[in-house]
């Protein structure tokens, strides 16, 4: 199916009102200047892209939109208006909206009632039900966003939960409409939705903020670009006028080249093999769990999970690092069966890079040094007795980190929490992939004595890149090719389709906790791993392959 790119009107330049305007926006935290003077125009019916590394000073520019900072120096207008700092029903009430990146949706109730939540006083007695369906209905026909209001969110795909969040902004009035990285959750099918509905929101005079990493869907909705690169404003540009390597360029302030992919060099022996193996839901009572799949990890290949988040691939990533036990079918690395146990995982060789960097990759509170060695303080190399740390040897070994994978911050004694989203995920590469430089003999025949000081066997990536500037996927995807070509396995589970493709040897889809066979990752084609997202079954056809 040959798809059609909505075309965005053109805007009026330099003619269109202009309907938000950011004037010398500063914000200082401490001695970190945040936002340095920015000042930023937003016109009647113009999508707006805003890029810039992580840290880069968007987050905090749109807080301070939304009133939750207050700018230390400059000011905000709202359709020629001044926006009163620090006040987010001032913003909401001006008319602008923002849909984030994580939706706020209640799951157990219905897609009116996520609407009307937080629209009515809680002393009115009768809920205006019937006519806030209609005027629901009306803005869904107006903006192309078919919607079911009786529905429950919890029965709704993913692209359609962001359909209610946009409707949610929608029926408040929104007339300025922040969309943070929107496409991120989706499969191409609902971003191509996606792309259509923008194009009608400003073709009726809706002026759009869109925030994204992806530079190819920025080049094809925006109208303008914007760049911010350590809290200053460095480029404007019409969207025509540029590429994504002029873009990539002013992001991080030098080129950046992705990685070349390139086939494996050569397959191994199998590392790990599932074989039927299902598991429970979480304990928080969700339905992310596996299905009797089936799965072979070998040396030196990467094996790439696509699939829209939810599906099953929380599970498959706790079983392999030790976290979910298998409630039927075997699961066995390296001959052997697995255990359930997240340290003795890591002595067999299993390296794991979470999906959560903040909640699950380092605890906030430790310095650096001590995340640096926090998976392998078991280990003799950096501690007597498995009690006592060895600080010199584990500080040591940070150092070497810091230096080997760029890990820039305030210093190895700083709070892990102080690093960057980009530097974080280098720490937690590090850990994962930087074997100590003290061998530790084996000793007697315990198998786990084998691997422990050594570079890991098997190397569990879930969303590796999640939420990263372009520079720092370029790096965090290198080293996964890195890892694969010195022969580990490495499991690559993301929602991020040009992920999945650019690091895939083979690739397989996940839906409802079931795993489609891995395939070559030449034998499928964008469409087909779209509609295997969205639960087709039909086998993908190689590329090229005749009916």
């Amino acid at each position: 199916m040959e798809v059609t790119e909505p075309s965005l009107p053109p805007t009026e330049g330099g003619n269109a009102a202009t309907v938000l305007r950011l004037q010398g926006i500063t914000k200082r935290f401490g001695s970190l200047v945040a936002n340095d003077d920015i000042s930023l125009d937003l016109r009647a019916g113009e999508v707006l892209a805003l890029l810039g590394e992580n840290g880069a000073g968007k987050s905090t520019l749109m807080s301070i939109l939304f009133g939750h900072y207050v700018a230390d120096e400059g000011g905000i207008e709202a359709f020629g208006a001044p926006l009163p700092p620090g006040n987010p029903k001032a913003a909401l009430a001006a008319g602008v909206g923002m849909v984030h990146q994580h939706f706020t949706l209640a799951d157990n109730l219905s897609v009116l009632d996520n609407v009307l939540m937080g629209t009515e006083p809680l002393w009115r007695p009768v809920s205006r039900r019937s006519a806030a369906r209609e005027r629901l209905l009306d803005v869904a026909r107006r903006f192309g966003l078919p919607v079911q209001p009786d529905a429950l969110v919890g029965s709704l795909s993913v692209g359609e939960r962001q359909r209610v969040e946009i409707l949610k902004a929608l029926y408040r009035g929104a007339r300025i409409l922040i969309l943070d990285e929107p496409t991120a959750v989706l499969t191409p099918q609902e971003s191509e939705a996606l792309f259509a509905t923008l194009a009608q929101m400003v073709a009726q005079g809706l002026s759009v903020i869109f925030i994204s990493h992806k530079l190819d869907e920025v080049l094809r909705v925006s109208h303008r670009i914007a760049v911010l690169r350590g809290g200053k404003l460095v480029a404007e540009a019409r969207t025509a006028d540029t590429t994504q390597a002029q873009l990539a360029l002013w992001m991080v302030g030098h080129a950046v080249e992705a990685p070349q992919r390139r086939p494996a060099r050569s397959v191994g022996d199998a590392i790990c093999v599932l074989d039927h193996v299902s598991t429970a839901a979480s304990k928080g009572g969700g339905q992310d769990r596996l299905r009797e799949v089936s799965l072979t990890l070998r040396a030196g290949e990467i094996t790439a999970i696509a699939g829209v988040s939810g599906n099953g691939q929380v599970a498959l990533a706790e079983l392999l690092c030790g976290t979910r036990r298998a409630t039927s079918g075997t699961a066995q690395l390296m001959g052997r069966p697995l255990p359930p146990s997240p340290a003795r995982l890591v002595q067999r060789g299993v390296a794991r890079i979470p999906e959560d960097r903040h909640a699950v990759g380092v605890v906030g509170d430790l310095p650096v040094w001590e995340n640096a060695v926090s998976e392998r303080l078991r280990s003799p190399v950096f501690s007597r007795w498995s009690w006592i740390v060895k600080r010199a040897a584990a500080r040591l070994h940070a150092r070497r980190i810091e230096k080997a994978f760029d890990v820039r911050g305030a210093g190895l004694m700083a709070p892990a929490r102080s690093l960057s989203g980009g530097n974080m995920q280098k720490l937690i590469l590090g850990r994962a992939l930087l074997a100590p430089e003290q061998p530790e003999p084996a000793k007697g025949n315990d198998h786990d004595k084998k691997y422990p000081n050594r570079a890991p066997r098997l190397i569990v990536a879930h969303q590796p890149t999640w939420g990263l500037d372009i520079g720092a996927v370029a790096y965090v995807q290198q080293q996964l090719i890195a890892a694969r070509d010195a022969g580990a396995a490495v499991l690559v589970i993301s929602d991020d389709l040009d992920e999945v493709l650019a690091l895939g040897d083979r690739v397989a889809v996940m839906h409802g906790g079931h795993l489609g066979e891995a395939r070559p990752a030449t034998a499928w084609t964008r469409e087909a791993i779209g509609l295997a997202m969205a639960g087709a079954t039909t086998a993908p056809r190689a590329k090229g392959a005749s009916s």
